[in-house]
């Protein structure tokens, strides 16, 4: 007997190419504003905002800011570093979230690798921390929406992963036993250790080694000839380095 039934996806750079269709969108938003005129570069603005964003959405998780800090100064304090010092910020992020749903970008091996899962009869879920705004349509325009019983978005649950509740309400609300249950994620500290701490297993995916793990993890890996670590008791960590193998551990 196979050891799950309910696949429990992340959605943003796991299944969908979060780090190329956020950068198009991007670009896309910034030549609709004639913004991108103002800038030395589109490349060195895309780079202060990604790191001005990645602490900003931190702070979110840990539910230090609320989502109307996080869509003001991702983008009030990107432009100020390039000399823009006033916008309306508030629809400038409207514009780009519009244009982020309209990117269909994916991981190699996505489609392929649902379709023979949802064949298998698998049920399949997505768990995401993104805003309720675009995640049903990012689903919808790149086609993964027609895989996925139930969503749930962090923004509707009011709580975000990594912490549990958004765990139990997703399990509870598919019926899901949880050691029937694996969580499948792009992020360790996020998606991982969120479901670790549940007492869920999970599968890391690598992306080729593009997601970083702790050091300590990677010596763990490297001395084990087991396919899984055993990091908390009677909970299983995979690891994937791309889709195809998706279908091949399950």
């Amino acid at each position: 007997m196979r050891p799950y039934d309910h696949l429990f996806f992340d959605l943003d750079n796991t299944l969908w190419d979060f780090t190329t269709n956020s950068r198009l969108a991007m670009e896309q938003t910034l030549e609709q504003t004639k913004l991108i005129q103002k800038l030395s570069s589109f490349d060195s603005f895309f780079l202060v905002y990604e790191q001005i964003n990645h602490s900003l959405w931190d702070d979110y998780h840990s539910k230090k800011i609320t989502k109307q800090k996080l869509i003001v100064e991702r983008f009030s304090r990107s432009l100020r570093a390039f000399g823009i010092l006033d916008y309306d910020w508030i629809s400038l992020n409207r514009l780009y979230l519009e244009n982020m749903a309209l990117q269909t970008q994916l991981f190699p091996g996505t489609i392929e690798t649902l379709t023979t899962l949802k064949t298998k009869g698998y049920q399949m879920h997505i768990i995401t921390n993104g805003f309720r705004e675009v995640q049903y349509s990012k689903l919808t325009n790149c086609g993964l929406a027609r895989f996925f019983t139930k969503v749930f978005i962090s923004e509707e649950i009011h709580t975000t992963k990594p912490h549990r509740q958004i765990f139990e309400h997703a399990l509870k609300s598919t019926n899901a036993p949880k050691k029937r249950s694996i969580m499948i994620g792009d992020s360790w500290k996020i998606d991982i250790v969120g479901a670790l701490e549940f007492g869920m297993d999970q599968i890391m995916f690598l992306n080729q080694e593009c997601n970083p793990i702790p050091e300590a993890v990677k010596s763990l890996r490297n001395e084990t000839i087991s396919p899984f670590l055993e990091l908390k008791r009677h909970t299983r960590t995979y690891f994937i380095d791309d889709f195809f193998g998706l279908d091949t551990l399950l």
